[in-house]
This record gives structure tokens, sequence and C-alpha cells, in this order.
């Protein structure tokens, strides 16, 4: 049996809606494609890179403007920095004036008080003077050379290291330590402290007595003039120093004061404690006190070159030594006053 085949359409109803499903789809995408974002992309780099270029234009002017402050600003920097060293010097200036007017106010009162410690020491000195006079003497004047006895076995020196001392006496000193050497041919304990107790040899010896010899002697002459440890202008610490240490029953110590300055705080308190230390029994001291007093170096204060020779005469004079006020170093080394005689000491 043959079949019939049926004639196909091209157009027929399903073709025609197949392309108007394609038609209808198209469209639809027309619709919801945004054909104007290119458009609005552009317009808003356009406005994007305008903004940027005024941002850039204000960032450049702001840096000008920070420049420009910087600049002031280091100015004022260094105006103030200088005001600053001028306010500095200034305050200097006034702590200087400040200092000299207390200076100036307070010398008066010192010289009051200078004056009444000398005149109560003078009146001490002449009542024990008196009182020595009229005991009998009981043994022998000792040997003495320039007035000073020098019958001490045993020697310490005590001498000033201020700078007063270095600067304006201290070749007078060695050389003064020299002679003071020379009259004590032989000893049997040498020391050298400072006016606050600093021994010249501090590595070894410290509160003994040093052998006396030749080579100790050199030691001491070649070491006196390097010799500068610090001072307070006072002797008074040395010699308590050296009656604790040294002093002892059955020697005979002699104890050389070499200085220029008082700077302590009561005279008669250091009278007083050395001859506690010196004569524990109220009987005869038992250390000789000797004294050489240099006389008043430039831009010392007037009054503490006077304490110091007002102090060392008392306490010589209790203590059964000998003080020596030199007057001048020019026309003789060591141009000395030794109780009320003038002697020319040194070469």
């Amino acid at each position: 049996m043959k079949l019939r085949r049926r004639d196909t359409e091209v157009f027929s109803l399903s073709f025609l809606d197949c392309i108007c499903c394609g038609f209808g789809a198209i469209i639809l995408l027309l619709v919801l494609t945004d054909v104007d974002q290119p458009v609005i992309i552009e317009r808003a780099s356009a406005a994007m890179n305008g903004q940027l270029l005024k941002l850039q234009q204000e960032l450049h002017d702001l840096r000008g403007e920070t420049d420009e402050l910087h600049r002031e600003l280091q100015g004022r920097i260094t105006r103030l920095q200088a005001q600053r060293s001028q306010l500095v010097r200034l305050q200097a200036d006034l702590t200087d004036v400040k200092g000299e007017h207390a200076a100036s106010s307070s010398d008066a009162q010192v010289a009051g008080i200078v004056e009444n410690e000398l005149v109560a020491a003078y009146q001490e000195l002449t009542a024990e003077m008196e009182r020595l006079q009229k005991q009998p003497r009981r043994r022998e004047a000792a040997p003495a050379v320039g007035g000073i006895p020098v019958d001490s076995e045993y020697v310490v020196f005590i001498i000033d290291t201020s700078g007063s001392m270095v600067s304006n006496h201290w070749e007078t000193t060695a050389q003064i330590v020299s002679e003071a050497l020379d009259i004590y041919p032989h000893v049997k304990g040498l020391q050298v402290i400072n006016d606050q107790g600093r021994y010249m040899f501090e590595d070894v010896h410290q509160g003994q007595w040093l052998t006396d010899s030749d080579t100790l002697r050199n030691r001491i002459k070649e070491r006196l003039p390097n010799w500068t440890p610090f001072s307070r202008s006072n002797p008074v610490p040395g010699i308590e120093q050296a009656l604790k240490q040294f002093r002892a029953p059955g020697q005979r110590v002699g104890i050389y004061v070499l200085g220029d300055e008082f700077t302590g705080e009561s005279m008669q308190a250091a009278i007083d404690e050395i001859a506690k230390l010196n004569a524990p029994d109220g009987r005869r001291p038992r250390a000789r006190i000797h004294a050489i007093g240099f006389p008043e170096g430039a831009g010392m204060a007037p009054f503490t070159n006077i304490q110091f020779s007002a102090l060392m005469r008392v306490v010589t004079a209790q203590n059964g030594g000998t003080f020596v006020g030199i007057t001048s170093e020019k026309q003789c080394l060591v141009y000395a006053e030794v109780l009320g005689t003038r002697h020319c000491v040194g070469r």
C-alpha cells in the first residue's frame, strides 16, 4: 500500500509562532537594555576628570601655603631660641647681681662678727698669757729655729690645698715644707695631709706614721708641687684628724699647719674641740701645734684670712706652738712676724 506524502507548508502557523516569539524576545531585550549607559559613563568620567583637576589645583595651592607656613614657623622657632638664650644670659646676670648684693649686704655683718671674735680671742689670749707668766717654769725651753720649737720626734704637715693657696702661695709652701724638713735632721715618723684630712700618700699607711728617710723626704718634696686634693679652706678637720690618729702619750708630736683661710662657722667651737682632743685631761697639750699663715691673695674674702690668723694665734698659744704670719713674699721668700718679732726665714 503506498503512503501518500503530505506536502509541507513552509509558512505554516507554527513557523509564524516561532518567528513572532523571536521578534518578541528581541524587542524585550531592546527594552531591557540601557542604551544610554555609555553616554552616562562618558559624562561621569568627564565630571570626575574635572573634579580631579580641581582637587589637584587645590592640593597645589595647599602645598604652597604649607611651605609658606613652614618657613614662618622656622623663623618663629629661630626667634624663640634667640629669646631663650637672651633670657638665660639675663638670668645669669641677675644671679650675679643678687650674689654681689648679698655679699655686700653681709660684709658689714661678717665684719662685726669677725671683730667680736677677734676681740674675744685677744682677750682670751691675753688672759692665758698672763696666767702662764705667773706660773713658774719647770723645764728648759726647747731648742727653736726662727721662734719655732724643734723638739718633736714625730711631725705632721697639714697643708691647705685650696685654689687660693695653689694660685698664690704654692711655690712658697713647697719651700717652707722643704726648710721645715731640713730643721729636723731625723724624726721617728712623718705624715702629710691636707686641711680636709686627705693623705698625700693615700695608697699606703693611712693613719700610720711613715718611716723617716731621705727617700721619703724626696718623695714629699717631689709630690707636693702637683698635690692639690679638694679643700674647703678650713684647717680644723685636718687638725682634728691628726690629733685623733697621731696623738699618743709619750710621743712628742709636732703639727705644722700651713694655710691662708678659715671658712668654718665658729672659731671658739674649733678652739674648744682642739683643746679637748689635745689635752683631754685638762693638763699640758700632748702635741705642739705650729701654724704659718699666708697673706691675703687676689680675689679672696679678707675676713677669712683674718679669721685664720686669729684662730691659729690662739690655737698655737694654747698648744705649745708658734704662729708665723707671712707679710711679704717678694722682698723675702718668707717675711714673717713671730710673736711680735720680725724674722726673715728662707733665702
